[in-house]
């Protein structure tokens, strides 16, 4: 069965009413609802944590970068941070680029 025939049986015939287009569109909200629940909701509500996370970042704390760079903080500034990967190695990341606090894990 090709396309058109399944097209042309799907309209309906000469004086009938098509009805239904209200449950189209009661379907389209629904999968929109649906999508906002389970996708877009949560995605923000990480990213809201994300970013409550990296404004609450102070001298001292543990972090790893995007990149996987391990480090500490040692300086805070409004986009950048300083952090000591090495004894005496320190490097200039952007905030944005911190994504996790492993300062509880760590055991030295």
């Amino acid at each position: 069965m090709n396309f058109l025939t399944f097209v042309l049986q799907a309209q309906p015939a000469a004086g009938q009413q098509a009805g239904g287009g209200w449950s189209m569109w009661v379907m389209l909200v629904l999968i929109i609802v649906v999508m906002w629940f389970f996708m877009i909701r949560p995605q923000r509500k990480q990213q809201k944590e994300l970013q409550k996370f990296r404004d609450g970042l102070k001298k001292g704390d543990k972090i790893v970068t995007i990149g996987g760079i391990y480090g500490t903080v040692v300086e805070i500034k409004d986009k950048t941070l300083l952090i000591e990967v090495d004894s005496n190695v320190k490097l200039k990341v952007d905030k944005n680029s911190v994504v996790k606090d492993f300062s509880e894990t760590v055991q030295q």
